[in-house]
């Protein structure tokens, strides 16, 4: 696979690398209560928002092949796990997947692919961890119950739910899944590096619908003279002109 997030990768493990993180070990098989459809949790219910209040709420997904930016599956925590946190508070989940390389094939079905792993977000349903997606937006918050922190919701059981649900499909090798609730992390710099990841595939997106593209009357040609192996999708389709 050509190279299109991993520079974006290494720079948000580079914001990363100064702040402490604890790894969390994960079962091999998520014994948390799956809700099944959707974990509805009413505002009565709630301890708290992860990204409630108008603080920062990041969600990402990039896709590598590269073992060395993704060498296994783990969870990391930066920040406080779910027990500890009284009051809504900053959050950030961003899911590094390695994938095979000859799952991704080629043309539309590269983007297809792309899409089919961020869209994973939306088939994960902890019990009392309700997500609240916003593309507008592009913010991701978490609701959390009480009851489930009382029965001891963390984010082990989440992210075990998360490493499961990447896994369902057959070309995933491997899911560095991050959570952050700090609150003195850099997110708006966070939040610009997974737009740039998001408009990558935008621009993927943009190279097979088959247009005739004129590169240097293109929103996106920033994105594609700076990315590794964006050049090589362009002139794969032969729609070019410089």
């Amino acid at each position: 696979m050509m190279k299109l997030y991993d520079d974006v990768i290494k720079e948000i493990s580079a914001l990363l690398s100064p702040y402490p993180c604890r790894k969390i070990a994960a079962a091999p098989k998520c014994s948390w209560k799956d809700a099944g459809g959707g974990s509805l949790v009413l505002r009565g219910d709630m301890a708290y928002e992860l990204g409630g209040s108008g603080l920062p709420a990041v969600g990402g997904t990039l896709l590598t092949t590269e073992s060395s930016l993704v060498p296994e599956d783990e969870i990391l925590l930066y920040g406080k796990d779910l027990g500890r946190i009284q009051r809504d508070t900053a959050y950030a989940r961003l899911a590094f997947v390695r994938v095979r390389e000859d799952c991704l094939g080629e043309g539309n079905a590269l983007y297809e692919e792309i899409r089919r792993m961020e869209y994973t977000r939306y088939h994960v349903f902890p019990e009392g961890f309700m997500m609240r997606i916003s593309a507008a937006s592009e913010r991701e918050m978490v609701r959390v119950s009480r009851a489930a922190l009382v029965r001891g919701l963390n984010f082990q059981a989440a992210g075990e739910m998360f490493l499961e649900a990447f896994h369902r499909n057959p070309g995933t090798e491997a899911v560095r899944l991050i959570f952050m609730t700090l609150p003195d992390f850099p997110y708006r710099e966070l939040e610009g590096l997974v737009k740039r990841s998001q408009q990558i595939t935008k621009a993927i997106d943009h190279i097979f619908k088959n247009l005739t593209m004129d590169c240097k009357a293109c929103s996106l040609k920033q994105i594609c003279d700076e990315v590794e192996g964006m050049k090589e999708l362009h002139f794969g389709t032969g729609n070019i002109r410089n």
